[in-house]
């Protein structure tokens, strides 16, 4: 069965899109938003929520040079009624940055850093995104301050009674990549997450050269993960040369307080493992699920970071193992296209799923691959059916994506 993709183009807020200037049919998915790449801001930190009545909840960040993401950093907040099929802006919320978007207990919440590197803070609405509390202080919001905080748009986690999160700092030596130390945060399910004395930390992990044989470049992006014996690790992104294909796994204590990392056994082959990835568990299947950047043999390239033109859908059953089952969404082009960043839910038989992607040719092209222009939805239908003759065109097995240049 073909995967299944919403195709369906979305007039908002943006002139530009109201000018004509953007083609339906060229951007994949449900276009929540677009930025033109010549106001030097772009797309970043894709997130999706279901809000208790339904609603589809996504959001992004702003990013760049004419952005204000070192100072008062911006994210959009859009809301859908008709499960993803148009899309209307709901909020601008300003000092929100890398945030995860996602609903406890009943509540809507954004947490992530105040900006590039700022504090870590958490932001609550009660009114299905509309209005955001506003972090003032260690009561309000504001959590973890005195060092530069860093985080993704990654999963929260619930396990014994507490909430997980993965973070990082760069307080380490050295330049990205090498300054990122990970750790988790956690508070009691039934805390008040908007006070700082709610939530533990972990001690931080920082990178050792020599790892990997010396081929490390640090970790980042970690996501909270249950193991199927019942023990929480912080999964993370692995910038390691030459394919990219790896990720980590750092063991945290019962009581959140302690986390631990092994190289010998810590590092797990996992394609797209240099792009940031989100993992979680399916009942259903009893599977572990992700989407991914790998790269495929068309695409090689020294830097596998870069690399974020196709998207694979893959599952494990142990976090150890994985399979590569569909390449759901790709482009053949590397420099000017990338699906990145994806974050994404569990509906039923589908997945929903949010996109920082990076489109378009001549005045609506994006800067670079990285530097997306769209904020774009996609719904995967019978995900759990889906096999590599089912990929997008061009990635099937045997077609150009598999064929590495001569």
């Amino acid at each position: 069965m073909k995967a299944k993709f919403a195709t369906r183009f979305v007039l908002i807020t943006c002139a530009s899109l109201a000018n004509g200037m953007v083609s339906a049919e060229e951007v994949p998915g449900v276009v929540i938003n677009y930025i033109p790449a010549s106001s030097r801001i772009y797309i970043g930190s894709p997130g999706i929520a279901v809000l208790p009545n339904g609603h589809y909840i996504a959001k992004h960040d702003e990013f760049g040079p004419g952005s204000t993401e070192h100072q008062e950093a911006i994210t959009q907040v859009f809301l859908s009624t008709d499960r993803g099929a148009t899309w209307s802006h709901r909020a601008i919320v300003k000092g929100m940055y890398w945030a995860s978007v996602f609903v406890h207990r009943r509540r809507l919440y954004l947490m992530g850093t105040s900006r590039n590197h700022g504090d870590t803070i958490i932001s609550r609405s009660m009114d299905g995104g509309k209005t955001w509390s506003i972090p003032k202080d260690r009561t309000s919001g504001i959590l973890l301050t005195g060092a530069k905080y860093h985080c993704a748009p990654v999963p929260i986690a619930i396990h014994r009674g507490r909430i997980w999160r993965g973070m990082e700092d760069a307080m380490g030596p050295g330049n990205w990549g090498d300054h990122f130390r990970a750790f988790m945060m956690s508070a009691p399910v039934d805390a008040d997450l908007l006070d700082a004395d709610s939530w533990t930390s972990s001690n931080r992990i920082g990178r050792d050269p020599k790892w990997l044989n010396g081929k490390f470049g640090g970790w980042l992006e970690g996501n909270a993960v249950i193991t199927p014996d019942g023990h929480v690790v912080d999964m993370l992104r692995v910038d390691y040369s030459p394919n990219g294909g790896k990720a980590a796994v750092i063991a945290i204590s019962e009581d959140g307080q302690t986390a631990t990392f092994d190289p010998d056994t810590g590092f797990v082959d996992f394609p797209g493992g240099a792009k940031k990835f989100t993992i979680r568990f399916d009942p259903t299947s009893k599977m572990y699920w992700t989407l991914s950047n790998p790269i495929l043999p068309r695409h090689k390239d020294p830097s596998a970071g870069r690399v974020r033109n196709a998207v694979a859908l893959m599952r494990s059953s142990d976090l150890r193992q994985w399979e590569m089952r569909c390449v759901v969404l790709y482009h053949p082009d590397v420099d000017k296209h990338g699906f990145q960043y994806l974050d994404w839910l569990f509906e039923g038989d589908d997945m929903i799923v949010a996109s920082r992607t990076a489109y378009g040719t001549g005045e609506t092209a994006a800067h670079r691959q990285h530097d997306a222009n769209y904020l774009t939805f996609h719904r995967i239908g019978n995900f759990r059916g889906l096999t590599l003759r089912d990929s997008a065109d061009g990635a099937r097995p045997g077609q150009a994506a598999w064929q590495p240049n001569s």
